[in-house]
């Protein structure tokens, strides 16, 4: 039916009540168990299929898109699929299967409904009480999630009877690319604890962030009246996504709202993905000043750009400013948020404390945050409304 890697058999085999997909980076296991699911409804009468999330922006940009490429890919599965709600975010197989993406509010609300199968996608940003309720009306569960750090999974599931470990990594997927292998490889240069995680999938301690100062948002909450400093702009494009985030300042706080976030993007394409997101308004861009020639060349087509300050310390210089405010993140910004719960400060390996150096790692999105910072915020260190404690995102 489709493409597979090393995952697929022990995933569909699995006769365990819960079958629980611990796993770095790459390593396949979201892909892999929607392929057991789809293939599971593929050979059922009736069933439902449940994919839950802790958000829709989250399920958009991982476990949806991933369905829907499973599904395009697929023609016997495009076969036996009668059609694919948009909005409802429905697979509704010929045979009567469903297969349903949904996030739940409170273990309240999780109680509606029944199941066959249950998939739990990236599970340490869902409380267990969602999970169990879910749990209880499911009939075999799936849960996946990277190992950051220990939660309720190693708590209440891990060593108890019924419950199947899987762990994985890139090695475990062979549809991944070298570049791609070389760069999760190269954590280990720069943050064993990172590699640990991302790299080998095994259950880390990250600790020493750099940013706590952030609380989740919803989309339509940036103050009507909040002052739009600038879109950050960081470039990449083969290994490296380009990515956009415009900050806001209102009410003595910061909005933070994710724009692009896409890899293989040329200077057209990112001129296209701009003015098509917000066309016929302006864009203030402050870019990666290393980039020169990207900002000129968006700046003849017809953006305001700028190179972001540079200084003998403009990345700590850059952070301090983004400490002195509560930054508000809105809830599609997926990647950003994403980020904020794993960039780190290095770690001496000799005395094992950290030192006021970030790991030059989960940054596309929080570098651009700091070109803004750096060029539109004041330099004084006054201080600001009190910060709330985050809201930790996975």
């Amino acid at each position: 039916m489709f493409s597979t890697g090393d995952l697929f058999e022990p995933n569909l085999n699995s006769t365990a009540e819960v079958v629980v997909n611990q796993g770095g980076t790459w390593s396949g296991k979201t892909y892999t168990i929607l392929q057991t699911l789809f293939a599971k409804l593929a050979d059922d009468t009736r069933a439902v299929a449940t994919v839950c999330g802790q958000d829709i922006p989250n399920l958009k940009a991982g476990a949806i898109r991933d369905a829907n490429e499973i599904y395009h890919n697929s023609p016997e599965l495009q076969r036996l699929i009668k059609s694919y709600n948009k909005s409802d975010h429905t697979f509704t197989y010929h045979n009567g299967c469903v297969m349903e993406f949904k996030s739940y509010d409170s273990p309240q609300d999780a109680k509606s409904g029944k199941r066959k199968y249950l998939f739990v996608n990236e599970a340490n940003g869902i409380p267990y009480g969602v999970f169990e309720e879910l749990y209880l009306r499911s009939e075999q569960s799936f849960v996946d999630y990277n190992p950051n750090a220990e939660f309720w999974v190693h708590e209440q599931l891990l060593g108890k009877p019924n419950v199947e470990h899987l762990i994985s990594y890139h090695i475990h997927n062979p549809f991944v690319k070298p570049q791609q292998r070389a760069k999760i490889e190269a954590l280990k240069e720069k943050d064993l604890e990172l590699w640990k995680v991302y790299a080998r999938g095994l259950t880390g301690k990250i600790d020493g962030l750099v940013l706590r100062n952030w609380v989740v948002v919803e989309d339509n909450a940036i103050p009507t009246g909040a002052k739009y400093l600038g879109t950050g702009v960081d470039f990449g494009f083969t290994n490296d996504p380009t990515t956009a985030i415009d900050l806001y300042l209102g009410g003595g706080e910061l909005w933070a709202d994710e724009q692009l976030y896409a890899e293989g993007l040329t200077n057209p394409d990112i001129f296209k993905a701009l003015t098509t997101i917000r066309p016929r308004q302006r864009w203030d861009v402050i870019a990666d000043s290393a980039e020169p020639k990207s900002i000129e060349e968006l700046r003849r087509m017809g953006l305001t750009m700028e190179g972001a300050l540079k200084g003998p310390d403009s990345v700590n210089a850059g952070l301090d400013l983004l400490k002195q405010y509560k930054l508000n993140v809105t809830r599609r910004s997926v990647m950003l948020r994403k980020e904020l719960n794993n960039y780190k400060y290095k770690v001496d390996r000799l005395t094992g404390k950290a030192i006021n150096q970030p790991v030059d790692a989960f940054n596309h999105c929080i570098d651009p945050l700091r070109y803004v910072a750096l060029n539109r915020l004041p330099k004084a260190t006054t201080p600001r409304r009190g910060s709330a404690p985050p809201i930790l995102i996975s």
